[in-house]
């Protein structure tokens, strides 16, 4: 059997009515759509499983792959705990209207209803107009029978925290917290393998039919945190040229990396594939077998037997690292 190699997909786009332009004049995609909302690049969803795009298993699929390489691929705990399913589900978003408001299951609701996987995720902000604002989570602590009588009456948006957001920016959003995306904003989504989302208010927006978007009001009371949180952003250092930690949680660990000059990294203690998503810049990164560039808008899955990477910048970047802790 040939070796493993580091995994370049076909990214899957998806028109949204919301979407825009970014895609393509920030992150190179080769798209022509004025209303590309979203970039998958890195899918085990069913309907959209993603395909290699390089390499000799060029045309094989993320779920074939698995099928075939298992724990040298995903790594043996992550192959134990997920099987043949892909854990992690990494997408670019581009707003240039503001999404609907909404909130995602847990893993027991999730189950529940719709045999999935729940939905925590975190988003990174790429690029933001002046003025965006992302919405997240409660303003107060509010009951039930409050969250009901603001949205009935279409004044939901006064109890909602709404915050202001520039590049860079981080927001750690567990399943159960409504979230919507702003105006504007072009950011790098990573979640858990999961497309159950429950749509609570969507302005009264109609698609190119005339008919009004679906909401699941009803869905989303069971899987709504009412409660109210300090911080809604996730704060962190900046630091060049080491690992800056973001979010660790129990399904994923994303660490941010400002590059501007050569150094390695070593994963002989992490039983997991590693995801690098390049959000700014051009770096070269040499393996024991070979050797790839990533440049901005690029995303390249490495599978878990590959331990040791040498990287170099062309210019100085930023990488996202995101593995199975």
């Amino acid at each position: 059997m040939n070796k493993l190699y580091p995994l370049k997909f076909n990214p899957i786009i998806l028109e949204k009515i919301w979407g825009g332009k970014k895609l393509h004049t920030l992150l190179n995609k080769e798209i022509s759509s004025d209303q590309a909302g979203e970039s998958w690049e890195i899918s085990g969803v069913k309907e959209n499983i993603s395909v290699v795009s390089e390499g000799f298993l060029c045309g094989n699929n993320l779920q074939e792959l698995i099928e075939i390489y298992m724990g040298d691929l995903v790594g043996d705990k992550v192959f134990e705990k997920y099987g043949y399913e892909f854990p992690l589900l990494i997408k670019f978003i581009d707003a240039s209207d503001k999404l609907s408001i909404q909130v995602h299951p847990d893993d027991l609701l999730a189950a529940e209803r719709h045999g999935t996987f729940g939905k925590t995720e975190m988003w990174y902000v790429i690029q933001a107009d002046d003025g965006a604002e992302i919405t997240v989570g409660f303003n107060r602590k509010v009951t039930r029978e409050e969250y009901l009588d603001h949205l009935n009456g279409k004044t939901l948006e006064k109890i909602l925290n709404t915050e202001k957001t520039a590049e860079g920016d981080v927001f750690f959003l567990p399943s159960g917290r409504l979230h919507a995306i702003g105006a504007g904003i072009l950011l790098a989504e990573i979640q858990q393998t999961s497309d159950v989302t429950y749509r609570v208010y969507d302005y009264d927006r109609q698609d190119k039919t005339g008919k009004l978007r679906e909401l699941h009001t009803d869905m989303a009371l069971d899987a709504i945190d009412f409660n109210h949180y300090d911080n809604y952003k996730t704060s962190y250092q900046k630091k060049s040229d080491e690992q800056i930690d973001l979010v660790n949680c129990a399904y994923f660990h994303t660490g941010l990396y400002e590059i501007s000059k050569a150094f390695e990294l070593d994963y002989f203690s992490k039983d997991s594939f590693v995801i690098f998503i390049c959000v700014d810049g051009k770096i070269r990164f040499e393996y024991q077998d070979g050797k790839f560039d990533l440049t901005k808008g690029e995303t390249i899955l490495v599978p878990a037997v590959i331990k040791n990477l040498f990287l170099t910048p062309f210019v100085k970047s930023r990488l996202l690292e995101v593995y199975i802790p």
